[in-house]
């Protein structure tokens, strides 16, 4: 047994642990299926040892990178809190320097400038006023009306990254108290989306919205991962879990496709533009509070940054990203993925062919990313920004 797969057995082992104790699962995707066998659940300290071990026998650059995540992680699962900056470089791959005050506010202002022209006010009622402009849609209907979107956004997904895998898509509903609306799982070419019915609102452009985010996102691109994995014998560990560092590709992706796909949907666009913006602002707050910020001056800052926001939301974004050990990992990688991926938008065609054609091949890192377009922006944010610190709200 190589030592990728005694790695691929170990996660195996450890993700039958945490489902068994009613914890979230460390595989998210199995990008070979075949390579399944029945592994005792290994509980988070024999699994430590393990990879430990592990991590000896291999000089392997991708395994060691996925060990040394798997590591991370499980320090911080059994209540070691490193330093969020160290703790996002070897989980996610890349640095959290954060964005300046003033580009987050300049993407605010691109944001706005979108609304006004769907006749939307910025102010509490924001959301409120965007799903009444984009047209409400009944749960029941979300499931067809996203099937329907990832059918018609099918062929120019695949004629963008090049793939022709197939997959086979299972939607299912769920009631869950957590912070997800939306979550995508699988293995192999088969692909179950979940609508968690608790957080998720639905409107007609959130299903085309949703239909490029996690079916012809997240699904189509891991099960074309798959499906070289059922050909090839990759030199990466071929599993997918939201603590490594490919989550910066996979969100970063999924939430800026519209840019890429449709755009000259202007409702679509101004999704994008608004999750920019709300996306970097949650990024602020994530770096102000794990750096010892008092809630007070956090909550603050975000009623002033977005003032739809509730308090129960800002609740949950500041729990989420300092007490969560899979969050505070994890949620780093949609600020830092779509930022990199709107400027990816405004590239030269043939950089823009290479990234998407590699990024339905493997799962690339923010190395690798920065590697196929060295002149784009560092992941992450500017390396010359060492901290961000709130202007007075």
């Amino acid at each position: 047994m190589s030592t990728r797969d005694a790695v691929e057995a170990a996660i195996r082992a450890w993700n039958q642990h945490e489902i068994d104790r009613g914890a979230p699962a460390v595989i998210d995707f199995d990008f070979h299926p075949r390579a399944t066998r029945h592994h005792d659940p290994a509980d988070r300290l024999t699994t430590f040892r393990r990879l430990t071990q592990l991590r000896e026998d291999t000089t392997e650059p991708a395994v060691l990178q996925r060990i040394n995540a798997d590591l991370a992680y499980l320090r911080a699962l059994m209540g070691e809190r490193a330093a969020l900056d160290d703790y996002i470089r070897v989980t996610q791959g890349c640095p959290a320097n954060g964005w300046p005050p003033d580009y987050i506010t300049a993407r605010g202002e691109i944001a706005r400038e979108c609304l006004d022209r769907l006749g939307v006010a910025w102010g509490a009622n924001t959301m409120a006023d965007l799903a009444a402009a984009e047209g409400p849609l009944h749960a029941a209907d979300a499931p067809d009306a996203i099937r329907d979107a990832a059918i018609e956004y099918e062929a120019a997904v695949r004629a963008a990254t090049g793939s022709s895998a197939p997959y086979d898509l299972t939607i299912e509903t769920a009631d869950i108290d957590a912070y997800w609306a939306y979550w995508l799982d699988g293995a192999g070419d088969r692909v179950r989306l979940r609508l968690n019915i608790r957080n998720a609102s639905y409107t007609k452009v959130q299903a085309r919205q949703f239909a490029l985010h996690e079916v012809l996102g997240h699904g189509l691109q891991s099960a074309s991962i798959a499906a070289r994995c059922s050909t090839e014998d990759v030199p990466w560990v071929r599993l997918l879990s939201v603590h490594g560092p490919q989550q910066v590709l996979l969100e970063g992706w999924a939430q800026a496709m519209p840019l890429f796909i449709t755009p000259d949907d202007e409702q679509l666009i101004t999704r994008v533009r608004l999750d920019h913006y709300t996306q970097l602002v949650r990024a602020e707050l994530h770096l102000t509070l794990n750096a010892g910020a008092p809630i007070e001056d956090c909550a603050a800052r975000a009623h002033a940054r977005i003032p739809w926001w509730s308090d129960n939301h800002i609740a949950d974004i500041l729990t989420d990203r300092s007490t969560n050990p899979q969050l505070r990992s994890y949620m780093w990688a949609y600020s830092a993925g779509i930022d990199w991926f709107t400027h990816l938008a405004t590239a030269a065609p043939t950089t823009i062919e290479t990234v998407l054609h590699n990024a339905y091949r493997s799962p690339l890192t923010p190395t690798e990313l920065q590697q196929l377009w060295p002149h784009g922006p560092t992941i992450g944010g500017p390396e010359s920004l060492t901290a961000v610190r709130f202007p007075s709200p």
